[in-house]
C-alpha cells in the first residue's frame, strides 16, 4: 500500500504499472481547470486519479482501462480513498471509445506505454509495450474525448517527441507545454511532459527540472512533486 498526501492511498496488483516517477511528475505537471472532467486513457489501477483527486477536490476522473484486474484495483482505490462518486474506471479499450464520450471531457492524462510492441518486448510487461495502444491511437482517443479547448496531458520518453508532436497534430492536438525532466541536474534528459490543446495555434513554452542536484540532493521540485515539507 503506498501512502500519498492529504490522507490519500493506493495499492497496485501485481503485473501493473505501479507508482513511478512518470505518474508522480505528471500529476505535478497536470494543471486542471475548476471543476475539471478528466478521462485517464489506460488508466491501471487508477494512479494517476487517485493522485489527481488528493490535489484537487472538485475534479472528477474516469479511467479507461482494458486489463481486467488494474481495473477492478481501480474501483477499489476509488472505494478505499471515499471518492467513487469522483473517480471510477470502466473495463474498455480505448481505441474504441464509447460514443457518449465524445466531446465531453476538459482534460485527458495518460502515462502510456513507452516500448514498441512485436516479439523483441515480449518480455516486457504488457503495461508497458504498445502492442494495444500506439501514440496515433492514443491522439485519436484524447481528440475524441476532450472538448474544444481541451487539453491532454502525458509523460513519455524524450527519444519519442518528434513523433509525439506530429501525431498530436495530426490529430488536431496541437503541443502546447513541454517539460524537460532530469534526473541528476548534470545529466540527460529522462523523461518529457507534454500538454496538448485540441483546436489551438502553435506556439510552445519550454519548461525543465532536475529531481536532484549534481551532488545528489533533492531539489525543490522534488519536495513539489512528492509532497515534502520543509524541515
Amino acid at each position: 500500500m503506498e501512502q500519498l498526501h492529504n490522507g490519500f492511498m493506493l495499492e497496485i496488483i501485481p503485473g501493473a504499472f505501479p507508482l513511478s516517477t512518470d505518474s508522480m511528475v505528471l500529476a505535478h505537471f497536470t494543471r486542471l481547470p475548476p471543476r475539471a472532467r478528466v478521462l485517464d486513457l489506460g488508466s491501471g489501477c487508477g494512479t494517476l486519479g487517485v493522485l489527481l483527486c488528493a490535489g484537487d477536490k472538485n475534479c472528477r476522473v474516469t479511467g479507461i482501462e482494458l486489463d481486467e484486474a488494474a481495473h477492478a484495483q481501480a474501483l477499489e482505490n476509488a472505494r478505499a480513498n471515499g471518492i467513487e462518486d469522483r473517480l471510477t474506471s470502466i473495463c474498455a479499450d480505448l481505441r474504441l471509445l464509447p460514443r457518449e464520450f465524445t466531446g465531453q471531457f476538459d482534460c485527458c492524462v495518460s502515462n502510456p506505454p513507452y516500448f514498441s510492441g512485436g516479439p523483441a518486448s515480449s518480455r516486457t510487461p504488457l503495461a508497458r509495450r504498445e502492442d494495444c495502444c500506439a501514440p496515433e491511437q492514443l491522439f485519436e482517443a484524447a481528440s475524441r474525448a476532450l472538448k474544444f479547448g481541451g487539453d491532454f496531458f502525458l509523460v513519455h520518453k524524450p527519444e519519442r517527441l518528434a513523433q509525439l508532436i506530429t501525431s498530436g497534430a495530426q490529430a488536431g492536438l496541437e503541443a502546447k507545454r513541454l517539460c524537460l525532466v532530469r534526473h541528476r541536474s548534470d545529466g540527460p534528459v529522462s523523461l518529457i511532459c507534454l500538454q496538448f490543446r485540441k483546436g489551438a495555434k502553435p506556439g510552445i513554452i519550454w519548461e525543465e527540472l532536475a529531481l536532484r542536484s549534481g551532488s545528489g540532493a533533492i531539489t525543490e521540485s522534488y519536495r513539489q512533486i512528492y509532497h515534502i515539507q520543509e524541515d
